[in-house]
């Protein structure tokens, strides 16, 4: 075969491959994306004068997507590029020294990269795109459950104090002791029932507040005070990170209840003798509070429903799944958002924004 059949030959193949990737891509969506990288990977490979000796690599993300065992000293590589911003990289390999690349294999991988680079683009964007639709659909869940709550909460308002009251009545005019004690029973779990109505109407943001200029650094400090005889219990750690003061317009009682119930639900996960670390600064305009625990994570679940009432991953008996969910009206109530993700190594972070004014 002549030079001018083998140039031929060669160009055949590398419209092909590139009529390829361009149909793998086309037919390309989220989930089928790892698969349709190994065939564009098979495509390009044997697009090259020696397929038997070379091998093609996708490195995106901290993964990497091979034909085979890379030859890092005999390559030519071509940046995948998102955005404008390198973010990855398409190499062909040889495995023999006796071979050399062809000026138009540096060409295709060039054109294969950018193809690579448009796809990887369209789906970053169908991502960001998914999990903005997300975030819509759980605010506007979180906003039904606040108005159905809120409805809940002024319906068992006034039976629940007409119950406690009656009952309190009763048990100045009773004089047997068994009925005494009946009495009691009801009154204390009146008492409770109307503690659950308070979390239902924090977390439908209907309870009254007074919001002043405060320091938020000493109400962090008290939180965590109050909290020491169950951190020594459990052999642990509670370390606070932050600047001298840190001014924001809030109502310091219901912020007080905010990190109490946050390092609460962090002391409770994390296994004893571990660490919980707390850090408040000012970015912008805002303070950021972050509260990180060593447990197991969040799952994707508790991820979805963390901060609905009655949601919650403790055991029975062990918690109301009310904690979370009136942080979150709180929070909202003072124009502010709460976010939780997990850490790299364990455990998650829960981490506050509030407007300072």
């Amino acid at each position: 075969m002549n030079s001018t059949e083998l140039k031929l030959r060669e160009r055949i193949k590398e419209l092909t491959c590139l009529y390829e990737v361009s149909s793998i891509i086309g037919n390309t969506d989220i989930n089928s994306l790892p698969n349709s990288l190994y065939a564009i990977l098979r495509s390009l490979k044997k697009a090259f004068q020696h397929p038997e000796f070379t091998e093609i690599e996708i490195a995106y993300e901290g993964t990497s997507y091979t034909t085979g065992d890379i030859n890092y000293e005999i390559t030519i590589s071509s940046p995948l590029r998102l955005f404008n911003k390198p973010k990855g990289t398409l190499t062909a390999s040889l495995k023999a020294y006796k071979s050399s690349f062809l000026k138009e294999e540096k060409q295709l991988i060039d054109s294969v990269a950018l193809k690579i680079s448009s796809l990887l683009e369209r789906i970053e964007i169908k991502k960001n795109e998914n999990s903005l639709r997300r975030q819509v659909e759980r605010t506007d869940r979180l906003n039904i459950l606040g108005e159905i709550t809120a409805g809940i909460a002024h319906e068992l308002n006034t039976p629940l104090t007409n119950i406690l009251g009656f009952s309190e009545l009763l048990k100045e005019n009773c004089s047997r002791e068994e009925d005494i004690k009946d009495l009691d029973k009801i009154i204390q779990n009146a008492i409770y029932s109307r503690e659950v109505v308070k979390k239902l109407m924090f977390f439908a943001c209907e309870m009254p507040q007074t919001r002043e200029t405060i320091d938020i650094v000493p109400t962090i400090t008290s939180a965590i005070d109050l909290l020491r005889p169950t951190l020594r219990k459990k052999q642990m750690e509670c370390i606070l990170e932050t600047h001298e003061k840190l001014f924001l317009k809030a109502d310091a009682l219901q912020i007080t209840q905010v990190l109490f119930n946050l390092v609460m639900n962090a002391i409770y996960f994390t296994p004893e003798q571990g660490t919980i670390e707390i850090k408040a600064f000012q970015k912008n305009e805002q303070v950021i509070i972050k509260v990180k625990d060593e447990g197991t994570g969040l799952t994707a679940e508790a991820k979805e429903k963390l901060f609905e009432p009655f949601f919650t991953t403790k055991p029975i008996g062990e918690g109301s799944g009310l904690g979370l969910s009136v942080v979150h009206g709180i929070i909202a109530s003072h124009q502010g958002s709460i976010s939780a993700k997990n850490n790299i190594e364990k455990g998650a972070t829960f981490e506050i924004q509030l407007p300072i004014n």
